[in-house]
């Protein structure tokens, strides 16, 4: 049940109890309704659909839109739906709907709300049209991300409240109880081919171990987000494997910039040479070529500069710079000029497992430069709650850049002029303000657009209003029952509906 007692359980599917069901486990919960806050589950599971879909590379593809198309001004912009999408009530998927969707999707924390839409208005049952005041180069990608998927009317109240999850995708919804389950079945309303998945249940569990130990116990078909010692262990089970991809993800050190000591970037600086990245990658993450030596890893080529010097350890560099921003060394760490400590708190969290572990060994390796840092580890939620109420310190976390198909529009997020939840706190740079508007409103493949890009990443790089660790790849342990599973490095789908059962 929600606050205010209204139920999520939804009508059974009619299939067959004999037909086999995908069981997906994984850490994320259903925290309500509202696309904003789980239209990425929904989306996972191809219950919602939005307006455009990506490529693995972030590239604009047809979604709900069939086609579209935008002036030479780059103001006005026409998209036309499928000609047979309906909802999962029956119900035809309209223009009506959609712009009702997208106008929900303008509210805060909705990503739409970056785009600079004067207006969005239906042309007749089957076109939506969008006016800008500006042009908008990430608008295909806003209308791919999950706060921008398309509910039917019917899952609506009058008081513009989501009561229901009714999407147009291949699966409908057969059983919601929040926090923790999802079933959906084959929709018999979708326009497109009908998947041989019939079925599929998601169970989200928070201990990875736990998630392992039900993949080796044969309970679960995927089980998403291992930790490295259990994707090691269950290499070695034959009726498993390891199915995994490199992403646009970087574990980042989110700091205070506003904050005392963290405000003077040679603070920074030094906090990030005391890093080893290596030994991290090498004995935590089992994967030394993800030590981060910038902050976007290949895996975001357009934003990835291999001119860039690359970070690394320098405990000699990091005691001289700590000292000339004022900090020397006492037998109890360190301390300014009027004998005040340098003490931190590190807020993380076990979503992603490897999070406390390289929380840990991140606070020894700064102990060890005289850095006294408190390692505190509670839920996601309290690292932009910390943002908001400006008690955050240090955070270490797993920034997705590719959460929106174009990373310009997740870093205009981060590091615009107010910073941003997952990004800077206390940081700002005009340049990187400058060059991310800019960016907007140019095509991507500009020689331009790529000059700066790398402003960009270069200032980035040098001030470190985030300090890069890790880049990041997702491990699935997944059963020799299912085929043709194959992973999203944009983490937008599981990909349900191209599975085979192994007969």
């Amino acid at each position: 049940m929600l606050a205010g007692g209204h139920a999520l359980r939804h009508a059974p599917a009619h299939a067959h109890e004999a037909d086999p069901v995908l069981q997906v486990v994984g850490p994320w919960e259903i925290g309500g309704l509202h696309p904003a806050v789980t239209g990425n589950l929904f989306q996972r599971f191809e219950v919602l659909e939005s307006l455009l879909e990506a490529d693995d590379a972030g590239r604009p593809l047809p979604g709900l839109a069939a086609t579209w198309r935008v002036s030479g001004d780059g103001l006005r912009w026409q998209f036309s739906l499928r000609p047979r999408a309906r909802f999962h009530d029956g119900t035809d998927v309209d223009a009506e709907a959609v712009v009702a969707s997208l106008r929900r999707a303008q509210t805060p924390p909705g990503v739409l709300a970056q785009a600079p839409i004067v207006r969005m208005h239906a042309g007749d049952a089957r076109t939506v049209h969008i006016t800008l005041s500006a042009p908008c180069a990430t608008l295909p990608a806003l209308l791919a991300h999950s706060s921008t998927v398309v509910l039917a009317p019917s899952a609506v109240d009058a008081q513009g409240q989501v009561r229901r999850i009714v999407g147009s995708g291949p699966y409908r919804i057969t059983r919601l109880v929040p926090p923790q389950t999802l079933a959906v079945g084959v929709a018999p309303t979708y326009d497109g081919p009908a998947p041989v998945v019939q079925q599929a249940r998601y169970l989200s569990v928070s201990r990875a171990e736990t998630r392992a130990l039900m993949a080796e116990g044969g309970q679960a078909d995927l089980a998403m987000q291992l930790d490295p010692a259990s994707w090691q262990r269950l290499r070695l089970r034959r009726h498993l494997r390891i199915e995994e991809v490199t992403l646009p993800r970087t574990i980042t050190l989110k700091l205070n910039a506003g904050l005392g000591p963290l405000r003077d970037a040679r603070v920074r600086r030094a906090l990030s040479l005391c890093i080893d990245r290596h030994g991290i990658a090498k004995a935590l993450l089992r994967a030394p070529h993800l030590a981060a030596t910038q902050l976007l890893s290949p895996a975001a080529a357009a934003w990835h500069d291999p001119a860039l010097p690359p970070l690394g350890r320098d405990p000699v560099e990091a005691a001289r710079l700590l000292r000339e921003a004022g900090w020397t060394r006492h037998t109890d760490g360190l301390r300014d000029a009027q004998g005040q400590p340098l003490t931190l708190t590190l807020r993380t969290f076990p979503d992603r497992p490897e999070l406390p572990i390289v929380a840990t060994a991140l606070q020894e390796q700064w102990r060890q430069a005289g850095l006294a840092v408190q390692v505190r580890i509670g839920n996601s939620g309290d690292i932009p709650l910390g943002h908001r109420d400006g008690t955050l310190q240090l955070a270490l976390m797993a920034r997705n850049y590719g959460s929106i198909p174009d990373v310009a529009a997740t870093l205009l997020q981060d590091f615009g002029p107010n910073g941003g939840d997952w990004g800077a706190m206390g940081w700002q740079h005009p340049e990187v303000t400058d060059a991310l508007t800019r960016l907007d409103r140019l095509p991507g493949a500009t020689a331009e657009a790529q000059a700066l890009r790398r402003r960009v990443v270069r200032i980035l790089h040098e001030e470190l209003p985030v300090i890069p660790v890790a880049w990041y790849r997702q491990q699935v342990a997944v059963s020799q029952r299912v085929r043709d599973v194959s992973l999203d490095p944009l983490e937008r789908s599981h990909r349900i509906s191209r599975m085979r059962w192994n007969t």
